[in-house]
């Protein structure tokens, strides 16, 4: 009994097995991308910013699923085996504005730059921004003479 059990598990196995490698025979070309992260301004390396790929459906849909990369101290990461096709790349570095873009991937190897610029200044309602003029409440209103 046991060893039919063990049998019919390595059955099973084997099987799942060839099927997954029949999937990505069915995927079609694939690619390596490269990625480079660095400063818009002086264009030195941004390290540890966290690339995210993401899938594109037909419509331009974002995909389920996706992948997160790191890059080390000299701005670069990379990854083997994305399939040719549409692909959504998000990079987040703390200090820095979010990128994001859409790419065609369409070729064997594919090195991707991305330009990090500084965050723009934000804008408060509670601040005075000098060219518009507030009425002062505090003071009466003048009166013409008579």
């Amino acid at each position: 009994m046991k060893k039919r059990v063990s049998i019919g598990i390595a059955v099973v196995i084997v099987l799942g097995m060839s099927g997954l490698a029949a999937a990505q025979d069915d995927e079609g070309p694939m690619s390596d991308l490269r990625f480079v992260v660095v400063r818009d301004y002086n264009g030195k390396p941004v390290r540890n910013a966290a690339v995210v790929l993401h899938p594109v459906n037909k419509k331009g849909k974002q995909s389920r699923g996706g992948l997160e990369l790191k890059t080390d101290n000299d701005g670069r990461t990379s990854i083997d085996g994305i399939p040719y096709g549409p692909l959504r790349v998000q990079v987040l570095a703390p200090g820095f504005q979010t990128f994001g873009e859409d790419y065609q991937i369409n070729k064997a190897e594919m090195e991707i730059t991305v330009k990090l610029k500084r965050p723009g200044g934000q804008y408060s309602v509670y601040e005075s921004h000098g060219d518009e003029k507030k009425p002062d409440d505090k003071k009466p209103a003048e009166q013409k003479p008579q």
